[in-house]
């Protein structure tokens, strides 16, 4: 097919954009047409914070532990509440009254961490409330526990080490959280399989026994830029938690596994008390000077209006959306590698991802590509829904993204962007190049 070419614009655009795949036009254009682009600074761009109430947190990529405290971004605290499950039905523990426990131990396989790492003090309750595999739990969910703390008081305070190798009966294992819990509790488990051995005949008999752990953090007042988040593969088969203990003199150990037939969802809570987000809330013309986006709390938001105005039979060749990000190097606090982008689409719940942004740690800005979701504007390209009641294809509504850390639902990190109106020298920018047919 050929198009007869009227004009080839090159914008370069302070500030946002969305995503979607399609390869109309990819290469209709010889790259020396390009070169003799007009190149236009018209769009009008607005940037905003928003927040989230009601993120979903249950069966997550990671549990979070710790918390930090933030100038920028005030507190943020986290744990989570986890399920086990029985290695095998009908254990037999022989004579019970023979056995010497030495420990009773969970541990914590390492998946990443966040921030400082600062010691923090750890607190473990045993769960009262039942949790449900197939229920939705938010980042303000709870669930009834103990009042009394299982954790070793000697060992509750812990120094993150998510990095180092650590040694299990002389066995080299990967980095792992070790928490030294009640030994009387692991007791009570061989003296209720003696006792009542239909507990431990089924899952489903033993969950009702043992309904789960909270771990939790009480760190008390923390030191601004003090602190971090734990990360931990509850998946990952050293997450367990094992009895130690010697029976007629021969060590053995009985471990409650973790894996994805258990519930759990992690609890966080973010207090933005007395920072410049709460004046981002209150007033969104705050935007233009920086935005800001927070894991299980806040999203950027950037509105182009002005894409409705492209020409509807245009094929874009680039759209390179760049975000500058306010980052002292020597923060531990990082904005991460990677950011979410997404939109709405007509008469559909929730967010729809288009593209997924980089991190440039030399120039301190995201870099995401947008032709695809510029192009399914202006071809009015439909995208799949699917619903209880059954799937439909959805335009894009409207010409909002809204930008998160790419992990939202399940890390802490937090990000600050540079507005159209900074004082930085860096601002956003847009660069569209397309062709009018």
């Amino acid at each position: 097919m050929v198009y007869i070419l009227s004009a080839t614009f090159m914008f370069s655009i302070f500030f946002s954009c969305k995503k979607t795949d399609t390869s109309i036009g990819a290469n209709s254009i010889d790259p020396n047409e390009l070169l003799n682009s007009i190149q236009v600074d018209t769009f009008s761009l607005k940037s905003y914070t928003k927040i989230e109430d009601s993120v979903v947190t249950d069966n997550p990529v990671s549990a979070l532990l710790g918390s930090y405290n933030d100038s920028k971004f005030g507190t943020f605290k986290a744990g989570f509440f986890t399920q086990f499950r029985l290695p095998a039905v009908n254990p037999s523990f022989g004579d019970v009254s023979t056995i010497e426990i030495d420990s009773f131990v969970l541990g914590l396989q390492y998946s990443g961490f966040y921030g400082s790492s600062n010691s923090q003090k750890i607190e473990v309750y045993e769960l009262l409330d039942s949790l449900g595999l197939n229920t939705t739990y938010y980042s303000f969910s709870d669930k009834l526990h103990s009042n009394k703390n299982l954790i070793d008081p000697s060992k509750s305070t812990v120094i993150p080490n998510p990095v180092s190798q650590i040694v299990i009966d002389t066995t080299h294992v990967k980095a792992q959280l070790r928490l030294f819990l009640d030994p009387n509790l692991a007791r009570t488990f061989f003296n209720e399989a003696t006792n009542n051995p239909t507990t431990f005949s089924s899952n489903e008999n033993f969950l009702n026994y043992f309904k789960g752990l909270y771990v939790g953090v009480n760190n008390g007042y923390q030191s601004t830029n003090e602190g971090g988040i734990m990360y931990f593969d509850l998946n990952d088969p050293l997450s367990k938690l094992t009895i130690y203990y010697k029976q007629a003199g021969t060590r053995k150990t009985y471990d409650f596994l973790i894996n994805t037939s258990c519930a759990n969802f992690n609890k966080v809570d973010v207090d933005y008390y007395g920072t410049n987000i709460t004046n981002a809330f209150e007033n969104s013309a705050f935007g233009q000077t920086e935005f800001y986006a927070q894991a299980l709390k806040s999203r950027g938001v950037i509105k182009l209006p002005s894409i409705s105005n492209l020409p509807k039979k245009a094929i874009i060749h680039e759209a390179q959306l760049l975000l500058p990000v306010d980052y002292d190097t020597g923060s531990k606090l990082t904005p991460g590698t990677e950011i979410s982008v997404a939109t709405k689409l007509e008469k559909a719940n929730g967010l729809f991802t288009i593209a997924v942004g980089t991190y440039d740690d030399v120039t301190k800005q995201f870099i995401i590509d947008l032709k695809p979701y510029i192009q399914g504007i202006l071809s009015s390209q439909r995208y799949p829904v699917y619903t209880i009641s059954g799937a439909y294809n959805a335009l894009i509504e409207g010409t909002e993204i809204y930008i998160t850390p790419k992990l939202f639902n399940t890390s802490a990190d937090r990000i600050i962007f540079n507005g159209t109106n900074t004082l930085n020298k860096n601002k956003p920018k847009l660069t569209l190049k397309y062709t009018e047919f």
